[in-house]
């Protein structure tokens, strides 16, 4: 689930996260953005995972957020059981959407 906000007081991007509990798990250079996690069982999933991009037009920062039921199956694989547009992703959206007006 993509969404957009305003980062007016262009805030750093690692900070924001820390501030609606997300913590930083890497830099994604191909799509070039920052990569930030918030774990939710104790075994490391589900998960949700935030793609963040700063974009310095308008001062937007752009969110993409998935929740990730479990770890990949196979070695060097990237598919996994992941949800885009559930009810709990759309909720997290919200909840980050309000925590950071």
């Amino acid at each position: 689930m993509q969404f957009k906000i305003i980062n007016s007081k262009r805030n750093n991007v690692a900070m924001l996260a820390r501030k609606i509990g997300y913590r930083y798990f890497k830099k994604d250079e191909k799509r070039g953005e920052e990569v930030f996690i918030k774990v939710l069982g104790s075994g490391g999933y589900p998960r949700f995972h935030l793609f963040l991009k700063s974009e310095l037009i308008d001062d937007e920062l752009i969110f993409d957020l998935h929740l990730d039921q479990k770890k990949p199956v196979y070695k060097e694989a990237h598919a996994h059981a992941a949800e885009y547009d559930t009810v709990i992703v759309k909720d997290e959206s919200e909840r980050i959407i309000n925590a950071l007006k």
